[in-house]
């Protein structure tokens, strides 16, 4: 697997509506942020099968997989890595069946970007910590 730059946050972002996607990774960009886009969940599976991620946004409602079954297949591929799901109006259950899943929190669609940027903070942040513990343990 390729490893990415230390001082760069990568994000893969996994959503079928290719003009959010394109839309959001812009401004993320502009933030200093590097996003892989994916606009299925198979092709989230194959992106994070060659490049490991600081966290994973992934919408819940996708055409080809179910994004709580993508949600488990990136669980089992990467524990460590955070995933916020994006949900619509009405899926806030599967939202949180998402968070008994193991994702680090989950956003209504549409989201406030500064929302967003907010929990991808506070994942990574929380991520980093987890892994400055485990550095001490050794």
């Amino acid at each position: 697997m390729q490893k990415n730059d230390k001082d760069t946050l990568h994000i893969l972002l996994v959503d079928d509506e290719q003009g959010f996607v394109d839309v959001l990774s812009k401004r993320l960009a502009r933030r200093g942020i590097s996003v892989r886009k994916a606009l299925s969940g198979t092709e989230g599976i194959q992106a994070l099968r060659k490049q490991d991620f600081d966290l994973a946004v992934l919408d819940l409602k996708m055409e080809d997989m179910d994004g709580l079954e993508v949600l488990k297949i990136f669980k089992k591929m990467a524990p460590g890595m955070p995933v916020i799901m994006l949900t619509g109006h009405g899926s806030e259950q599967a939202a949180r069946e998402g968070l008994a899943l193991g994702a680090f929190d989950y956003l209504m669609k549409p989201c406030a970007f500064e929302e967003l940027i907010s929990k991808v903070r506070s994942a990574t942040r929380n991520k980093a910590a987890e892994k400055d513990g485990e550095e001490n343990d050794v």
